[in-house]
């Protein structure tokens, strides 16, 4: 009852995160709007060219993932991996439609690729677009039912749909060339054991999609790989096992909305090829705008798309999308499976190593701000500040377990809003010391240095000092009002007084019985 309430009660706020959140520089447009012409390109090149229709679903689906999941920081790494995407796509296409008749060597080929995409994340940007590539090869090759004999004109229409996607993507429409590089943030910190959560997770995708293609095969034994395929979906871009289960309830969510709409759309219009190709276009726009803010939107436009995609291919039915429906559950669950009981990441401590990588970019930005000021040409508190939002970033996926609606732990809820709340007020006082610090005719104030050192002082408590009782005293000092109205005390002061309330949430963290 209580999840009932909470998709009626958070139905808007799903509808305002997805279509009316903030969208700086219309990126989000740009990329949709982009990605419906690249891959609507590369279809019809395959249908120019006389293929099939399953050839054609594959190149689309390969123009899809080159535009979705390739995000490299800079163009030309994005066109290297890019490049990478046949050289692994295709052996593993070949593998699975050479095993497509040797049901036991197939699901452990099948299992062997889960865990080998999954661990590829170490690898960063290109490790994590490769795997998934290498995954949905494998996946598609199930879903066309693809055997050796049809293997040529997959091939012909993937390397077809890649060159037309990146034609679009890099020469048509390379927005990103106008845009600063975003900053990424590696998954690994070795001072906190993040170097070993790809392997875990690696660990646990493996038996978590195990498990769910036992109870797919069960299901039925031709639509079984949906199982996997949830499960493999639940663990891309999570990291503890909160995050795993808040991403499993969504996707769930996500696929039932998307099977109501089916049933509304799909059902009654799928003999329209016309209205199909609409459907579908303005299903991938939807994939691309809703990604970046709402993870069951975007399961929502997928589900229908490939609802509309198994009608032009005549197999649709109302049977079809409820098992469809049966199969997200079963991947779903075994993913929360998998992440509770097979070498578990506590969301505690994922958490509390990227609050860490927060206030330790904090320190590095007042002290990049502080040297700027004292007439550094060499300091960039600006460069800083990106990657300090990036973090943030992660900080709040971190914690979206732990401020989930249907979180029961009320008081660990607050916790966590506050702790976001304090850091958002960090780096809003960050960002304005950074342009403070820019303006040439800043002043240079001796109480500046002592107010910097509060700072880096406060950050070193916060994530190294032991835990004591009584207040938070930094040196001889504590947060002071600015005896004057220049706006770098301001920000100084204001950001010491939110280091120093941080304190109290983040140094009761050991009060939390472990395991959370």
């Amino acid at each position: 009852m209580s999840a009932l309430v909470y998709v009626r009660k958070g139905r808007g706020n799903l509808l305002k995160s997805a279509f009316v959140a903030h969208d700086p520089g219309r990126i989000r447009l740009r990329f949709a709007s982009r990605a419906v012409l690249g891959i609507g390109l590369a279809v019809a090149l395959c249908g120019a060219a006389g293929y099939s229709l399953a050839a054609a679903i594959a190149g689309g689906l390969a123009a899809l993932l080159a535009l979705f999941t390739v995000t490299d920081p800079t163009v030309r790494g994005q066109a290297i991996t890019t490049a990478f995407l046949p050289v692994v796509g295709l052996p593993v296409l070949t593998l699975a439609a050479v095993l497509h008749d040797v049901p036991v060597a197939r699901d452990l080929a099948f299992l062997a690729v889960v865990g080998a995409g999954v661990y590829a994340r170490r690898w960063g940007p290109r490790g994590h677009s490769l795997g998934v590539f290498g995954f949905m090869a494998y996946f598609s090759a199930q879903f066309l039912h693809t055997v050796p004999g049809r293997l040529p004109e997959l091939y012909v229409a993937v390397l077809l749909s890649l060159i037309a996607s990146s034609v679009v993507r890099f020469a048509v429409w390379c927005y990103e060339r106008r845009l600063a590089a975003p900053v990424a943030v590696a998954l690994t910190t070795g001072a906190a054991g993040l170097g070993r959560i790809t392997t875990r997770q690696a660990v646990q995708a493996t038996f978590g999609a195990g498990f769910a293609l036992a109870v797919g095969q069960v299901l039925s034994d031709q639509r079984w790989y949906w199982a996997v395929g949830a499960t493999w979906w639940v663990f891309v871009a999570t990291t503890s096992r909160g995050e795993t289960v808040v991403r499993g309830f969504r996707r769930f969510l996500g696929t039932v909305l998307g099977i109501g709409l089916g049933f509304a759309v799909a059902v009654p219009l799928h003999h329209e090829p016309v209205v199909a190709a609409v459907v579908v276009a303005m299903s991938v726009f939807g994939i691309f705008y809703t990604a970046a803010v709402s993870y069951t939107w975007m399961m929502l436009a997928v589900t229908v798309m490939a609802s509309m995609l198994y009608g032009l291919l005549g197999v649709l039915d109302a049977g079809l999308l409820i098992l469809r429906v049966a199969e997200t559950a079963a991947g779903a669950f075994g993913a929360v499976l998998a992440v509770l009981f097979v070498l578990p990441v506590t969301t505690h401590s994922v958490t509390e190593a990227w609050v860490e990588r927060a206030l330790r970019c904090v320190q590095t930005c007042t002290a990049e701000a502080a040297a700027r000021l004292a007439g550094s040409e060499d300091a960039a508190p600006a460069q800083r500040i990106v990657e300090l939002e990036a973090i943030l970033g992660r900080v709040r996926l971190s914690l979206a377990p732990l401020v989930h609606p249907l979180n029961p732990m009320k008081a660990r809820k607050r916790r966590a809003r506050h702790v976001l709340a304090l850091l958002d007020d960090c780096a809003r006082e960050v960002r304005g010391l950074a342009s403070v610090a820019a303006d040439p005719e800043a002043s240079h104030d001796i109480r500046l240095a002592a107010a910097c050192w509060r700072v880096e002082a406060a950050v070193e408590a916060l994530t190294d000092a032991p835990t004591v009782g009584g207040p938070l005293r930094l040196g001889n000092a504590t947060a002071t009002e600015p005896t004057g109205a220049e706006p770098v005390l301001a920000h100084l002061h204001a950001l010491e007084r939110a280091l120093l309330e941080l304190a109290v949430p983040l140094r009761r963290a050991s009060q939390i019985p472990a395991g959370a």
